[in-house]
């Protein structure tokens, strides 16, 4: 979940009622959520969807509402979950369980995973272990994904249209200056694998640390629902980025902005080809800066770290050709 997801520090009371009112016909409705508690809010987005936390047949649980009734989300989450669990249910690396479906209610309930978000994980940890973490990261995406993979002959424009159309949404004028150079570079890079297959697989979506927890030695991801066909190294991006605009760097090396030991770390997991770990993760770790747009809102301290990521980003993405 994107960091918009939480609820914000004024939340609208709308949103909230529908969001009261969906719980109890639900609870009206279905017989298995009769005896359901219902706890604290976790997460709202109005009109889209909303996570409360509570308990199901006397198990912590998690409450996932769509609050737009034409959608089908839900029930495409649900599908995804029961594809993925069987899966994903080791003592290393797991996903949430899938309890409940209540799909007229646009409702559906998992297990309220064990474990603390892996972001405070770190931000708490002695920084001398944060480095061990890169290859359980690494390999609990390769687990989840290595029965869907495939090899494609994957266009990039089509992610080049979506980064140049979120580019012009971005409102710091300091970050727009060095995205507009990203941008004409990783069209260059781009241009440079045009042809190459590149592999997809159904990916988590959304794979970054708050939606990771660590216990123990066991990783457990949450929110897969929205998982879909992507290009593998959408997810890696995703992860790398994350961390990175946050100034969070699990080593002292840096390479496209990122932590050097990340890519490493997915490199030797999935076996990245040198195109792949070269010029196709390059060019998506670009395209997940640029898809990102920071909120206007965003600390002048935030802004400062998004752009030292991003021009150091630039400095490695021009010397890509030489690779």
């Amino acid at each position: 979940m994107s960091d918009t997801d939480k609820i914000p520090r004024f939340p609208d009371l709308s949103a909230m009622m529908q969001v009261t009112q969906q719980l109890e016909t639900a609870r009206a409705m279905d017989p298995m959520l009769k005896e359901a508690q219902v706890g604290e809010l976790l997460r709202l987005v109005a009109g889209k969807r909303a996570v409360v936390e509570g308990r199901f047949q006397g198990r912590p649980a998690v409450f996932r509402l769509c609050l737009d009734p034409s959608s089908d989300m839900i029930a495409r989450e649900w599908d995804e979950m029961q594809r993925l669990w069987p899966l994903m249910q080791s003592s290393r690396y797991r996903v949430a369980e899938p309890l409940h479906l209540s799909s007229e209610n646009h409702l559906m309930v998992v297990e309220h995973a064990s474990g603390t978000p892996l972001m405070e994980h770190l931000n708490t940890c002695a920084p001398s272990d944060r480095l061990a973490i890169w290859p359980p990261i690494a390999a609990w995406l390769r687990h989840a994904i290595e029965s869907t993979e495939t090899w494609r002959t994957e266009g990039h424009s089509g992610w080049l249209t979506r980064a140049e159309r979120a580019a012009t949404s971005q409102p710091f004028p300091e970050l727009r200056s060095v995205e507009a150079a990203i941008l004409l570079e990783i069209k260059r890079i781009g241009a440079l694998f045009e042809g190459s297959d590149w592999r997809t697989a159904i990916c988590h979506g959304d794979y970054h640390p708050n939606n990771l927890l660590i216990d123990g030695a066991q990783l457990t991801a949450v929110d897969t629902g929205g998982s879909s066909k992507l290009p593998i190294y959408k997810d890696m991006a995703r992860f790398l980025v994350h961390l990175a605009r946050r100034d969070m760097y699990l080593s002292d090396e840096i390479r496209f902005g990122v932590d050097q030991q990340g890519i490493i770390a997915f490199a030797h997991a999935f076996d990245l080809t040198d195109t792949e770990e070269s010029m196709i993760l390059p060019f998506m770790i670009g395209i997940e800066t640029l898809i990102r747009v920071e909120a206007k809102s965003l600390s002048p301290a935030r802004v400062k770290k998004a752009l030292a990521m991003s021009e150091a980003m630039l400095d490695d993405l021009r010397q890509v050709s030489r690779l």
